[in-house]
Formats: structure tokens, C-alpha cells, sequence
């Protein structure tokens, strides 16, 4: 087995997430982060340009664009799926916005239809985050292929994974031929090795975004197992989601909202609780229990590279306030249904005592 990128193992799981998604150009990358980076080149974001995100996500989305010398304009989310609110982009737009980049928290999209037409209208270019996102559908849409480019993440953290790893979905196809390159370095040595040109050179930038070989053979194996993960993860979820309700129709926590339009992927479960004070008494009284429950993003408007890099546009009414609130519980491949249980129960006595 060759251990350098673009091996059979590649080919493998470029094969499966193809046949997945029904996207036709996906390019396996060392890393999420490196594929929104990617993305970044190939819509030549350059200084002054603005995009629009989300402050409730991770600092990969905003430093892809960063990086490249964009400013970021932060916009409120929706409460009940803590994505980004479409109703307030087009406050956000201005002559130097140039994408809107939608972060699919825990699996569950915005409304993309609404995003996409958004973006038509002003000519704006789409980038899906979608970390997170690995079988989960908007409208019977693999998510990640609606916009001009989607992002996997294979990380340790998600659902199907290599350790590191991610994949950079090109939907727009004039993007096609220029991905090739910069995935390689910035070098046109696939066209080298399609016989096209009788050597390769340094044609356009680039880095090194490929994938290891022994990272593929990895995650070819989990990919295998994706629906098996899905499934499991999909029913520790709906364990949660009715082993809690009573606690929600007792006004004394919130629990997820999945639209309609979703069918999502079981990667994150999470409760809101009353305020930030509740939320660490309850964290404290699980991990007494040894129960591993953490809050997640720190909205980035508020971080030291926020304020440099970005603003918030608008009323920050629900970013700050409900990431305050949000409490991810446990949930993985080997969760046992009993020590689900024993997550549910724990939670109950703390409200009950």
C-alpha cells in the first residue's frame, strides 16, 4: 500500500461518499479546516471582502476567510436549531460581501432554500460548513452539496472519522478544474498523470490538502459502518429526546428542535437549561457522577480574534443568551442503553431534588 495521498483507498471512499451524496466532484482533504480553506481560494477572497457566518461555530469557518483577508460579518441565530437566522442576512449584505457561509449545527441545516435564493439574488457565493453533517439531509439532500462547496469533517470527534480528515464538496462545477490544482500544490500534475501534459509544473497557489493513504484505509472501514453509526447514534437521541420530555413539558429545560425538512444524524444532543448558573450546577452535579456533559462554542464576536477580524451585525438577541444554555450530553457509538438511562435519571433527580 502507498502511504502519500490520492491511493486506492482514496479513490475507495471518494467512490462511496459519491454514491452517498450524489455529489460528483468531492476531494478528500487532511482536514475540514483545509477544506474551507480551499474553499476561500477558489472564491478569491481577498482583502476588504466580507462573509457572512454565524458567531455560534468553530474558529476554523471565520479563519478560512481570515486568512485570506476577509472581514466577518456575524449574524444572530434561530433559537431552536442554534443555526443561523436566513431572515437576517440580507440585513448583513453590502457591496463587499462576496459568501454567506452556513454552519449545520449538530447535523440539523438552516433553511436552505430560502439561503440559496438569498444568495442567487445578490450573486453571493454559498460555502456549507458541514462538519457535522456526515448522513444528514435537507429535504432528501445530503447536506453539503446545496452550495458552491461543502465541508466534511472526519475528525475524532464526529460521527464517521480518521483521527483528522475532511472532504471538500465542489457542487458549482467551474470550480472543478481549479480544485485539482490547488489540492496539489498548486501543481498540474493530475493532468501529468491523466497523460494530458508531458510534465507537470507550479501553475496557480496551493498547498498540501491530501489525505494520507493510511488515513483513507481508516476511513474507508468507518465509512462502511456509516449506517450502523447512524442508526445507533439516531436512537440514543430519541432515547434522550422522550426520556426528557417530561422535564421540557415541565418548563424546566428545552430540548432539540428538528424542522420538518431535516433528517438529521443523531451527532449531537443537547438540553438548554434556565441560565448559565443552572447549566454549571448541572454540569457539576454530572461529573460527580462521572458523567461527561460540556457546554460548546464560545460565540466568536466576543473572542479577542472576533473583535479583530469581524462584527456582529444587528441584535446579538439569541448568540450570547443561549450558548449560555446549551449542555451536550453523551453520546457515541458504544453508549449502552443503560448508561443512557442512568444520563436520564441523573438529570431527572437533579431537577427533582
Amino acid at each position: 500500500m502507498q502511504f502519500k495521498g490520492n491511493g486506492s483507498f482514496n479513490s475507495k471512499c471518494q467512490k462511496f461518499l459519491k454514491q452517498k451524496t450524489q455529489c460528483d466532484s468531492i476531494y478528500l482533504m487532511s482536514s475540514c479546516t483545509h477544506a474551507l480553506e480551499m474553499a476561500a481560494i477558489l472564491l478569491n477572497i481577498q482583502q476588504g471582502d466580507e462573509v457572512i457566518m454565524p458567531s455560534y461555530t468553530f474558529s476554523s469557518t471565520a479563519n478560512a476567510f481570515v486568512l485570506r483577508g476577509a472581514k466577518i460579518q456575524f449574524i444572530d441565530i434561530v433559537p431552536e436549531t442554534m443555526n443561523l437566522d436566513v431572515n437576517l442576512i440580507e440585513e448583513a449584505i453590502n457591496e463587499n460581501t462576496k459568501a454567506i457561509v452556513p454552519m449545520h449545527y449538530a447535523g440539523v441545516s438552516c433553511d436552505m432554500d430560502k439561503l440559496l435564493k438569498i444568495a442567487s439574488d445578490h450573486n453571493l457565493a454559498v460555502v456549507e460548513d458541514s462538519a457535522q453533517c456526515i448522513g444528514a439531509k435537507y429535504k432528501g439532500k445530503s447536506l453539503g452539496t446545496m452550495g458552491d462547496f461543502g465541508c466534511y469533517s472526519f475528525h475524532a470527534t464526529k460521527n464517521i472519522h480518521c483521527g483528522e480528515g475532511g472532504a471538500l464538496f465542489v457542487n458549482n462545477p467551474s470550480f472543478i478544474e481549479r480544485s485539482e490544482l490547488i489540492r496539489e500544490k498548486g501543481t498540474n500534475r493530475n493532468k501529468f498523470l491523466k497523460g494530458e501534459v508531458d510534465k507537470y509544473t507550479w501553475v496557480d497557489i496551493g498547498s498540501s490538502y491530501l489525505l494520507s493513504e493510511i488515513n483513507a484505509a481508516f476511513l474507508y472501514a468507518q465509512l462502511q459502518k456509516e449506517q450502523l453509526v447512524t442508526s445507533r447514534r439516531l436512537k440514543i437521541w430519541k432515547k434522550y429526546n422522550e426520556g426528557l420530555s417530561n422535564l421540557q413539558t415541565e418548563g424546566k429545560i428545552e430540548l432539540p428542535h428538528i424542522p420538518d425538512y431535516n433528517s438529521p444524524n443523531g451527532h449531537i444532543f443537547f438540553i438548554k437549561t434556565k441560565d448559565i448558573n443552572e447549566r454549571t450546577k448541572l454540569s457539576n452535579h454530572l461529573k460527580k457522577l462521572d458523567i461527561n456533559a460540556s457546554f460548546h462554542y464560545i460565540p466568536l464576536h466576543s473572542a479577542k480574534a472576533g473583535i479583530r477580524y469581524g462584527e456582529f451585525v444587528g441584535e446579538d438577541k439569541y448568540t450570547t443568551l443561549e450558548s449560555k444554555r446549551l449542555l451536550r450530553l453523551p453520546v457515541y457509538m458504544s453508549l449502552s442503553d443503560v448508561k443512557v438511562d442512568r444520563v436520564i435519571q441523573s438529570i431527572i433527580d437533579f431537577y427533582n431534588f
